[in-house]
């Protein structure tokens, strides 16, 4: 009965990024140095991600995922070929379940912006950790899953601080290694010493963890993204 209230439409929750995206085309299309048009293709893949879900309503969240994934591949922009590549992994993982739901969530994320490199890029597992900490913060996820995001960002912000440097054991649980600690910590503390707020520094981090922090138009992307869908479940799973 649970499952039943709090799992996810696939649809409503990517028209909520489609229309993050619409919205914030022109500024993303000038972040992108190189074509200036960043905010007209995640436009696109937003939308035909979007279609993809409304096709396949009813079918399971790994067929829609699918499904989404070879239409993007038909796409020319590399931003298209990424997020296919991400929606492929996530049908992998989403095999056998039958809904998408705020406590499952965190993997769908995860695997979309880490571009299909989520299996074999050992910093995913600790982003996706956090990701896990985020949710739990809309009130979704589980109290032991917080612990271990609060072990991870109190390393990430020890390290940096110069107050303790996380132990060999605590960055081997975490699934990450000093580097990416090193650099999802300078993303952290850079969004904080601008004025971010704490939602938005550690969102930066994660995305700066994943492949979408290979250039800073998708890094912004990125983290709209992210953004967009951890608003759209906190807001579908407090529905009652």
């Amino acid at each position: 009965m649970a499952s039943q209230t709090n799992k996810l439409n696939l649809v409503n929750l990517f028209q909520s990024v489609a229309g993050t995206m619409a919205n914030e085309k022109e500024t993303l299309n000038q972040a992108d140095a190189y074509n200036h048009d960043h905010g007209d293709n995640m436009v696109e893949v937003f939308n035909v991600i979007s279609q993809a879900m409304q096709a396949k309503r009813s079918a399971d969240p790994a067929d829609q995922l699918e499904y989404a994934s070879q239409l993007l591949r038909q796409r020319k922009s590399g931003s298209a070929q990424m997020y296919a590549q991400g929606l492929q992994q996530a049908s992998k993982e989403f095999q056998g379940q039958k809904h998408v739901t705020p406590d499952n969530a965190m993997q769908l994320i995860q695997a979309l912006i880490g571009g299909g490199q989520t299996s074999n890029a050992p910093a995913q597992s600790g982003m996706g950790d956090l990701l896990g900490s985020l949710l739990g913060g809309a009130g979704t996820g589980s109290q032991q899953t917080q612990a271990g995001n609060g072990d991870l960002l109190g390393s990430l912000l020890g390290s940096l601080g110069g107050t303790q440097a996380p132990s060999q054991n605590q960055q081997q649980s975490a699934g990450i290694d000093a580097g990416d600690l090193l650099n999802a910590g300078m993303a952290f503390l850079n969004t904080k010493s601008q004025g971010g707020n704490n939602m938005e520094a550690i969102v930066n981090a994660l995305v700066s963890g994943s492949s979408m922090g290979s250039s800073a138009h998708r890094s912004q992307s990125g983290a709209l993204v992210v953004n967009s869908l951890l608003q759209a479940i906190s807001g579908m799973s407090g529905r009652k």
